[in-house]
């Protein structure tokens, strides 16, 4: 029998909180007087509906809109709730995340959603290009969930969090859960076939 960790996204009820998950990859946060917004850019079809749908099991209805051509902007409405992630996740213009911050299963499951990425025996978690201020504690928190991963630059298809090793997808896979329907296999994590 397996356990489940503390910290895998079924351990607890999904949150609207949950949604800082998207801005350890690329995506955004917006504030408009007491309210604010997250967006994020995708380029696969089956992501914008992944994403729309896991938001409406947080009682969210997701806005879409055409982006760069091939590619789609997620985001929620504007959200009271959403503004204190705002304000945790900002400084001036520069997204950083907060001090006492933590990946946890559900915010790794965002993450995934919005930008992972698999081939055999490794897993990318895709970053925000301009977010450079923000790569290193972003990686610590991974670090800290049990799942390092080696910061890769854009010469490597970055920037991002690459995975590898059997204990380390077997760990995140944990810690994510199994993928929305509609999820290709090669973009969520998976083990090693032996």
């Amino acid at each position: 029998m397996s356990q489940m960790s503390l910290f895998s996204a079924a351990a607890r009820e999904p949150r609207v909180a949950d949604l800082d998950g998207l801005l350890a990859g690329p995506g955004q946060v917006v504030r408009r007087g007491a309210t604010a917004r997250i967006s994020v850019v995708v380029t696969d079809e089956w992501r914008v509906e992944a994403l729309t749908t896991e938001m409406a099991g947080i009682g969210i209805t997701a806005e879409h809109d055409a982006a760069e051509p091939g590619s789609t902007t997620v985001r929620t409405p504007w959200l009271d709730e959403l503004r204190h992630v705002a304000d945790a996740w900002t400084a001036g213009a520069v997204k950083r995340p907060p001090a006492d911050w933590s990946l946890d299963g559900a915010r790794l499951r965002w993450w995934c959603l919005a930008a992972g990425s698999g081939q055999p025996g490794l897993y990318s978690l895709a970053l925000g290009v301009s977010d450079q201020p923000a790569w290193q504690l972003i990686g610590a928190a991974l670090a800290a969930s049990g799942v390092p991963g080696v910061l890769v630059g854009p010469r490597a298809d970055g920037p991002a969090y690459r995975i590898v090793g059997q204990r380390r997808l077997a760990r995140l896979r944990e810690l994510v859960g199994d993928p929305p329907d509609g999820v290709p296999d090669a973009a969520w994590p998976t083990l090693i076939s032996r």
